[in-house]
């Protein structure tokens, strides 16, 4: 069964200087349930579906397909505005490959950065400008970014 194992972490503004580029995203949530979640994708022209698993530590089951980037603008319609936008950069840190997301809208001025591994026990390089990690805080979750953006939040 493909896994996904993350960890995802704060990023420092002071310290973090965007790349140039980037890739747009576009993502909407199709449903959610007992941590289950249905997700819709935009990025590049390129539609994707995904179906992701309960999280169970930093590792869940991750299963995604492409579909036609015209079915995924119309599914985005029936995500009841569970929908986040970002800017992903890509950034290469020692021997992993960092995603770098800038959120937009209501999830504005929010920095967070994401590795996959191998194992939950992996040893990865910090970047000078990685923050708290914030792997099991279900808020920094985009489902939950997509339902009850940051900027909503009382306390960050």
């Amino acid at each position: 069964m493909p896994v996904e194992i993350e960890r995802k972490f704060l990023i420092n503004a002071t310290s973090f200087s965007a790349p140039e580029g980037g890739q747009e995203i576009v993502q909407g949530y199709l449903c959610e349930e007992e941590g289950r979640t249905v997700r819709i994708r935009l990025r590049k022209g390129t539609g994707t579906i995904t179906f992701k698993g309960p999280t169970k530590g930093a590792t869940r089951a991750e299963f995604e397909y492409e579909i036609p980037a015209k079915d995924v603008e119309e599914l985005l319609e029936h995500c009841d505005g569970r929908v986040v936008r970002k800017t992903r950069h890509r950034i290469l840190v020692g021997e992993h490959t960092w995603d770098v997301d800038i959120f937009k809208g209501d999830n504005a001025p929010l920095l967070l950065a994401e590795v996959e591994l191998e194992s939950e026990d992996e040893a990865f390089e910090r970047p000078s400008w990685l923050g708290e990690e914030v792997t099991h805080d279900g808020r920094f979750a985009n489902y939950s970014l997509a339902c009850s953006p940051f900027t909503t939040w009382s306390e960050p």
